[in-house]
């Protein structure tokens, strides 16, 4: 399977407006699963430009979001997460101990969508699998 665009590329692609502060948070998005909360993402973007805001941070992962660039997900913590490979239908493990999360491509997943007749007028937009457990860092501690 391969890597999804960088987040970057594709909102250029889709002529959303960079201004310095979305292009940070963008930037601050790249990597291979990156699951970061809203804080995680501020702490990295104010690297790249130390005059950023949490309220620009947070407005403009909603607007990830809202664009469909960017998956919120709930980490094994409960707290919000930022997936930026929202492109590409895609599983997680989530660590119960460290609360690491990672991407996973599971065999079998779309077994688990209902079948159409039993959704009645239903519609089904999406479907959010986790697979919890420990990791293999947290297990040798």
């Amino acid at each position: 399977m391969s890597a999804p665009p960088p987040l970057l590329d594709r909102l250029r692609t889709r002529g959303w407006r960079l201004t310095a502060q979305r292009r940070v948070v963008a930037e601050a998005m790249t990597g291979d699963n990156v699951h970061m909360t809203a804080d995680e993402v501020l702490e990295r973007a104010r690297r790249l430009l130390p005059e950023i805001s949490r309220a620009t941070v947070y407005n403009t992962l909603n607007e990830l979001v809202e664009l469909g660039e960017v998956a919120e997900i709930p980490g094994p913590d409960r707290v919000r997460r930022y997936d930026p490979n929202a492109v590409v239908p895609h599983q997680h493990l989530a660590c119960e101990v460290c609360g690491g999360l990672w991407d996973v491509h599971a065999e079998g997943v779309e077994a688990l969508h209902p079948d159409p007749a039993a959704l009645g007028d239903f519609e089904v937009a999406s479907t959010v699998v986790t697979f919890r457990g420990v990791c293999a860092a947290c297990r040798g501690r």
